[in-house]
């Protein structure tokens, strides 16, 4: 350190010195001369000197002016652009951006709107080379004439600003010399004039132009002339006119002050002004100036988000989808301007939402009429669970900020978490519903709604066709496609597909009994038994074929098989197909006690359908940078996760739900038009214990699609399975998707058979075999294991709370 400061003050020493020196030698030189001479040496010695203190500041001299643009950075800037998502039919359904900009080229753009720009910001804009030394000198007569300075940035400069913002941009600073002030302003001021003087060397006028066009913030969240042109008055740079020009220029000068939204009567003043000004300088005639004047602005205003457009949940997912390849590749989703060719189809997503909201009013106005305003927050018992509501407060945003407001103090946290005020709150019938209630009541009004989730897919490609997180994205933005839950009955697959694997077949028998077997319980360290119930609590004690089994979704035997087979073989069966989720190796898992996720579940659904190979989920099939080279591309290549003999035979039983005596999907044949007899369909209930998780999984040729439903939390369910059972819940949102899909003449290609088996497979193995049993157990579909002391105390999973005063 010592030695640093003393080498700095060996240097102020010898440039002492050499000042002095220089003076000396300067009198001696011009002792006698003309004064005139001498004025004009010590002009050219400013001039000189000025230009090397500009090499000084670019050359960054012992780092006493900081870093600038270097040259490659001029010549290739880089600026924020939103990047595009576009749907797998061609519809951009949205954007991701932190600053909203697209950029457009020159001829794109009225060009009335460069006339209006140079003749208010910079009229000497053809005759400088980014420094306007007449501009200055106007400036500086003001100034020192009536103390007000008047702007006298160049576009060129301005341009500069907007690409580069070093006054806020921390890697360009201003050196060791910016810690003294009033010097800093200096520094930034020459950096400015230096980059402007080298921007006019690498670019001609009009590509000045176009930039400056692109990069300048006009307010509102609108970056560049092509949002500016959307947000303002609903068109397009090239469609603008000379008043609408004039108004964009215009608050260019306070983008709050002239903004015509937030200060019209000020934005209409500087209008006039700015079209004055285009009169003046010739562009317009007095006539058509005065005639513009008198008009009134005609504002189409409409600021667009990030959330605007199509498939918000699909968009979300697809930002999570990307975030590794980003990190992998250096490409930012928000800044980069990438375009994002996706999966998802936006009549299938269309149809997706109406099936979610058409079928959810039903659910809900049951689960109203089943509960009232009473608690249906229970435990096991069916008890209302105390303290419920304030423990899920505890979870939210707004408690959280009032206990960072107030430490220490639960008083005053309490006391305005009960304290009422205007909160906006959701209903089916009414988007705009306000009521004066408390952030507890909210909640407690929020917790009445049920949730869903609903996906579809292509079974031979992974890509993912729709995709609906939940009833509503403003108010709920937690996504139930990955809301980790019990699978129940729809679990059977993965036990059945491990039996056909294990070589088996639907026509082989089973016995529906009661027997049961011993297990570890991981809680009390020791083994005991374990038995399986079906959901009506008996047995009918038939011989029964798998088939009929499967199709009437019968507890003992699924787990009679699954033992039979052996629980890590169907464990490692369901992996293999898709599921991702830990698995507990207990007898359990034949009924679905896992929790798993709806994505990984159909994914295990698309495997049979696509005859035994597994597709992972495709969300996004290509992405191009801004200059339109590809730069990602999805893979195509599946997995063989079932035999094409075990695909073929589940793809039977699937079928079998629906068309066999008994079958749990029959309910889905009333959304079977005509027009639909064409296809093939199948499916599988599932609803988890006490009702709290519902689900189906409607099963095609080329078209797959599953629903969850259930309350935000597991303690919030219907108290009966004639109400609250996938059948009655999930299933008519998959039914009433696959009509509106199948019937529309757009998507004929989806419309398939499973057909003949293509390599030779007995059919007395899976035709002619199903078993009609009259059994409760046929009217409903659920876990049927509370009896088993092995998930008494299982635990329940939350999903997260929503803030009540964002609801």
């Amino acid at each position: 350190m010592h030695t640093f400061f003393d080498a700095v003050k060996s240097l102020i020493h010898k440039a002492h010195d050499g000042w002095h020196k220089f003076k000396v030698w300067y009198k001696a030189l011009y002792k006698g001369k003309p004064w005139y001479t001498k004025c004009g040496v010590a002009v050219a010695s400013l001039v000189v000197c000025f230009l090397v203190f500009l090499i000084a500041v670019d050359i960054n001299f012992l780092w006493l002016f900081g870093k600038s643009p270097s040259t490659s950075s001029i010549m290739h800037p880089k600026t924020s652009e939103a990047s595009y998502i576009y749907s797998a039919d061609g519809v951009e359904i949205g954007k991701y951006f932190d600053e909203n900009r697209t950029p457009v080229k020159y001829d794109e753009i009225n060009p009335e709107f460069f006339n209006v720009l140079i003749d208010t910001e910079d009229e000497r804009f053809y005759k400088h080379h980014g420094i306007d030394f007449g501009g200055l000198g106007a400036a500086l007569k003001d100034m020192l004439l009536h103390g007000r300075p008047r702007g006298a940035s160049t576009i060129t400069q301005q341009l500069v600003k907007n690409m580069f913002r070093m006054r806020t941009n921390k890697e360009y600073t201003t050196g060791l010399l910016g810690y003294i002030p009033g010097v800093k302003m200096v520094i930034m001021k020459a950096k400015e004039w230096i980059i402007a003087t080298k921007i006019e060397i690498f670019y001609n006028k009009q590509e000045i132009l176009e930039m400056y066009a692109n990069t300048v913030d006009f307010g509102s969240n609108a970056f560049g002339i092509k949002t500016a042109a959307k947000t303002y008055f609903n068109t397009t740079p090239d469609k603008l006119k000379v008043q609408e020009c004039a108004v964009l220029v215009g608050l260019l000068k306070a983008t709050s002050t002239y903004n015509p939204r937030l200060n019209p009567k000020n934005s209409l003043r500087r209008r006039n002004v700015v079209l004055d000004g285009l009169c003046s300088h010739g562009h317009i005639s007095r006539e058509k100036c005065d005639s513009l004047k008198a008009l009134p602005i005609e504002l189409h205003f409409s600021v667009e988000s990030a959330y605007d457009g199509q498939a918000l949940y699909f968009r979300q997912e697809v930002a999570r989808y990307l975030e590794d390849w980003c990190s992998q590749t250096g490409y930012e989703l928000n800044t980069d301007g990438l375009k994002i060719y996706t999966t998802i189809d936006t009549r299938m997503q269309r149809y997706a939402e109406q099936a979610v909201t058409e079928k959810m009013k039903v659910v809900q106005r049951n689960f109203k009429e089943h509960w009232g305003d009473g608690d249906c927050w229970v435990d096991e018992s069916g008890k209302p669970i105390a303290n419920f509501v304030e423990d899920k407060a505890q979870n939210t945003d707004v408690y959280h900020n009032l206990l960072a407001r107030y430490p220490n103090d639960l008083d005053s946290v309490n006391y305005y978490m009960n304290k009422p005020h205007r909160v906006h709150l959701f209903d089916y019938e009414n988007d705009s519903l306000f009521m004066e209630m408390s952030s507890m009541d909210s909640i407690r009004y929020m917790l009445h709604f049920m949730h869903t989730g609903f996906i579809a897919m292509e079974p031979q490609t992974g890509h993912v066709k729709a995709w609906v997180g939940d009833v509503d994205f403003k108010t709920w933005k937690y996504d139930n496609v990955h809301a980790m839950h019990q699978p129940g009955s729809t679990f059977k697959l993965f036990v059945y597909s491990a039996a056909m694997e294990h070589g088996m077949a639907p026509c082989i028998h089973r016995r529906d009994q009661f027997f049961d077997t011993l297990v570890y319980n991981q809680d009390k360290h020791e083994m005991e038994h374990w038995h399986p119930t079906n959901s009506n609590g008996s047995f009918s004690g038939a011989d029964i074929t798998l088939r009929t089994a499967f199709a009437q979704s019968i507890n003992s035997i699924a787990v009679r098989v699954g033992l039979d087979v052996g629980v890590p073989l169907v464990a490692q069966t369901a992996r293999d197909m898709g599921i991702q989720s830990t698995l507990d190796e207990t007898p359990a898992l034949m009924l679905g006690a896992s929790d798993v996720n709806l994505l990984e579940l159909v994914t295990g659904y698309c495997t049979v359908a696509g005859n035994g190979m597994r597709h992972d989920p495709v969300l996004v099939t290509r992405i191009l940078d801004k200059n339109g080279n590809e730069i990602y591309k999805a893979p195509t290549e599946g997995e063989r996760a079932l035999s094409y003999r075990s695909a073929f035979l589940m793809q039977q039983m699937l079928m079998a739900g629906r068309t066999d005596a008994g079958g749990t999907s029959q309910a889905l044949n009333s959304y079977i038009t005509p027009s639909m007899y064409d296809t093939d369909f199948g499916g599988k209930t599932g609803t988890s214990n006490r009702h709290a998780d519902a689900w189906y999984v409607c099963v095609s040729p080329k078209l797959v699609c599953g629903a969850w439903v259930g309350g935000q939390y597991r303690q919030i369910h219907f108290r009966t399975g004639a109400l609250g059972q996938g059948s009655r819940t999930a299933l008519p949102i998959c039914g009433a998707f696959i009509q509106r899909v199948f019937n529309d003449r757009a998507l004929k290609t989806y419309h398939a058979r499973f057909g003949k088996a293509q390599t030779y497979i007995d059919p007395a193995l899976y035709v002619g075999c199903s078993t009609f049993i009259e059994a409760d157990s046929l009217l409903l579909d659920s876990l049927g294991i509370d009896s088993l002391g092995l998930m008494e105390n299982a635990p329940m999973t939350d999903a997260p709370s929503e803030s009540p005063d964002s609801i």
